[in-house]
């Protein structure tokens, strides 16, 4: 399976799969505003891999069959307050 990644110029970390390169038709209009125009990253071949770097392979794979992409956001930044609060409990 392949799958094609672009990134967001909008959206810091931000990327998105597709299973055909500049085909976005089975994605969401308000998507694709959202995200702004995507930028070609890279192209991989999902069979040869067991893994993402951040992304769940599994999760990629579904997504690119069910509903044609895959959106990959940034992880929500940590609080160090919260880390404070935490080792400060312990």
């Amino acid at each position: 399976m392949l799958c094609v990644i672009y990134r967001s110029p909008k959206r810091d970390q931000t990327y998105l799969y597709v299973e055909k390169r500049d085909d976005f038709t089975r994605v969401p209009e308000e998507l694709i505003k959202s995200f702004g125009q995507p930028q070609f990253s890279m192209m991989l071949n999902l069979n040869n891999r067991n893994k993402l770097a951040t992304a769940d392979i599994d999760k990629v794979r579904e997504a690119l069959t069910g509903q044609g992409y895959y959106l990959q956001v940034p992880p929500p930044p940590e609080s160090l307050l919260q880390m404070h609060l935490d080792i400060q409990r312990k």
